[in-house]
């Protein structure tokens, strides 16, 4: 009997979604790649304030690594926050590197602390998935918001965005005073019409497209 999976399939980036992403410098070449970040030594479970294991590991690099991969992660971050300018970099540090044992992706989170001000951010690393890196590239383009991003080849680096886990806003804020349902179903609304926007632009491109072909 064959054994059902609900694991997402990957899918690979086809030349013609990677010349796009180079054409916009989505895709460049990185210092750090995923796989290198897989040669740790050993993790460290990580547990919420609950002491309960958030299924992420703090992992712990060879001696010999350390040094390359911190300054490799530096340099992401400048790349993904401030175009490449590097002068930031002497001020910042790697506190953290932590592996996720139970995500479908099994990203890497890194915790990247600025040493002026003690403000600390997070990015992630990734395998390069084509429909995570469209989904990417579409809310990019048709929401309010700003979506930071680079591939390079089997590497997907992402900015953290700030929120809430569903599950965490479904068990400890549905049932607060001061939560406002209608401002959550307005934001529901509001992305179901980009989705129908998109839908639309879809249809009217192979409209075009069909009526020029012979």
């Amino acid at each position: 009997m064959q054994s059902i999976s609900r694991k997402k399939i990957f899918f690979p980036l086809n030349p013609a979604f990677r010349n796009y992403l180079k054409l916009y410098e989505r895709e460049i070449k990185l210092p750090v790649s995923y796989e290198e970040l897989k040669y740790y030594d050993y993790g460290i479970p990580v547990y919420d304030k609950e002491g309960k294991d958030t299924l992420w590991e703090s992992v712990m690099y060879p001696q010999s690594m350390v040094q390359p991969i911190h300054a490799g992660l530096k340099r992401i971050y400048s790349i993904l926050k401030a175009g490449g300018d590097q002068t930031a970099e002497e001020h910042l540090h790697i506190e953290r590197i932590d592996y996720c044992t139970f995500g479908n992706s099994h990203p890497f989170r890194i915790k990247i602390v600025n040493n002026y001000n003690e403000v600390y951010d997070y990015f992630y690393i990734k395998i390069a998935d084509a429909s995570r890196i469209y989904g990417l590239e579409l809310e990019h383009i048709l929401s309010p918001y700003w979506m930071n991003f680079l591939v390079d080849g089997n590497t997907l680096v992402e900015e953290h965005i700030a929120g809430v886990p569903g599950d965490q806003f479904a068990k400890d804020w549905l049932d607060r005073p001061e939560f406002n349902p209608r401002r959550i179903a307005k934001e529901f609304v509001k992305f179901n019409e980009r989705c129908c926007f998109v839908r639309l632009l879809g249809i009217c491109g192979l409209t075009i497209l069909s009526s020029t072909l012979p």
